[in-house]
């Protein structure tokens, strides 16, 4: 079942959700290795999108969601991580700018945030960045198309593959040693440590699979 615009309000709504269920997670993770705000930051920019979301009524496209969403974050989310999820988000809503979203679609959107994170972070795979969630994610999604083929729910299996390895991705982090941002000026003190930003984007991807599978079940 194609994903339209109110799935995309959706996985919003529940990324606010969700993050604030775990801010606290989030921060003690931050604290760990980085600035400490992590969880507050994202919470309160979730919080404005959802505010945001409301005042603008119906949207036409998850693209349009998705773009007022980058927008608010970006402006609203302090330090690194704002611009970082928000251009992932401004990225993902170029592929998502027709009126549904199908499997393919869905992977092409994940795969534009990956690479909106990359190019406005300058990190990679192996770092101990969210990019390790987001380019685990990534990969998950296009090799679930080809698997998935052109079942109903195809769209909400892409996304389903993209956060288990998104959360794999972010497990992953905990042994490295850092090589970007903050949590590098630790050097070896940064391994044993989970990324928070990885964290964070694990928890964003399984709203939007949860969303989506919620959308086929309420269709059926």
């Amino acid at each position: 079942m194609p994903l339209d615009a109110s799935w995309a309000e959706s996985w919003i709504r529940l990324s606010a959700q969700v993050v604030a269920e775990h801010r606290e997670e989030l921060t003690a993770l931050d604290t760990a290795i980085g600035d400490g705000d992590h969880g507050t930051n994202l919470e309160r920019g979730m919080r404005a999108a959802v505010a945001a979301l409301e005042d603008a009524g119906e949207l036409p496209t998850p693209g349009a969601v998705l773009k007022l969403t980058a927008t608010i974050l970006i402006s609203t989310v302090g330090g690194a991580a704002g611009p970082l999820i928000g251009t992932a988000f401004l990225r993902a809503a170029r592929e998502a700018d027709a009126p549904v979203l199908d499997a393919p679609g869905a992977a092409r959107m994940v795969s534009a945030a990956c690479e909106g994170v990359l190019a406005r972070g300058h990190a990679e795979a192996g770092d101990k960045t969210m990019v390790d969630a987001w380019a685990a994610a990534a990969r998950a999604a296009q090799e679930a198309v080809t698997r998935v083929g052109q079942c109903e729910d195809a769209p909400a299996a892409v996304l389903e593959a993209a956060a288990e390895a998104a959360a794999a991705g972010a497990s992953a982090t905990e042994p490295m040693r850092a090589r970007r941002g903050r949590a590098s000026y630790l050097g070896e003190r940064s391994r044993g440590h989970r990324d928070p930003g990885a964290e964070s984007t694990s928890l964003i991807l399984a709203a939007a699979a949860l969303s989506a599978r919620r959308a086929c079940e309420v269709r059926d």
